[in-house]
């Protein structure tokens, strides 16, 4: 997989960097914990420009999570209760817990996009909530473009600083990324098993 990313971002320069943190904000298949440490290694052989690089992961990661809030405000908090209802089971989510998360974006909407545009597992689902209350767009813009750029500017500054040493990076990231995309599912199915709707 790292090799694949390398090869991506070496090809696509810029916009690779940018293509791959859209496509993973949409739908994780490569995680950011992958494609930004070898963007900052390329950018250590002076092929790219460190602070370029980070901005077209934070833009393509903007990009993305702005696709999902205007996919949730679109559909609009009332008409997102009907779904609830019928796949609440597949979702691991009921009526009552949406609520909740309604009282907490109303208190500390802000603060809970800024950080959790920092979470693996909750970058790209943190946009949704945003959308679906209808979280005013600056304000969301603001925090989790803010969120993200902490997030990527670490992640591209750790394989800056190893600069060279790829094939030990890619002695880490392979079974990183691995491991990344295995958590979400086995949190997922954990779910699965575990939710009870409220009673």
């Amino acid at each position: 997989m790292s090799d694949f990313v390398f090869r991506w971002i070496e090809q696509g320069g810029y916009l690779g960097v940018f293509a791959l943190m859209f496509l993973e904000t949409i739908f994780p298949p490569i995680p950011s914990e992958v494609i930004m440490p070898l963007a900052g290694v390329i950018a250590a052989r002076g092929e790219m420009s460190l602070p370029l690089v980070i901005a077209s992961g934070t833009a393509g990661a903007m990009a993305g999570s702005m696709v999902w809030y205007a996919i949730a405000k679109a559909l609009g908090y009332a008409r997102f209760r009907p779904l609830v209802d019928r796949f609440g089971r597949w979702l691991t989510l009921d009526w009552p817990e949406v609520e909740k998360v309604h009282r907490l974006f109303d208190k500390h909407g802000a603060t809970i996009v800024f950080l959790g545009r920092m979470l693996p597992q909750v970058r790209s689902l943190v946009s949704i909530p945003a959308g679906l209350l209808k979280m005013p767009f600056l304000t969301f813009v603001i925090w989790s473009t803010i969120g993200s750029a902490i997030w990527t500017t670490g992640l591209t500054l750790a394989g800056w600083v190893l600069g060279n040493q790829f094939s030990e990076i890619e002695k880490v990231l392979g079974p990183l990324s691995l491991a990344v995309i295995a958590s979400i599912v086995l949190y997922y199915f954990y779910r699965l098993a575990t939710w009870r709707p409220a009673a």
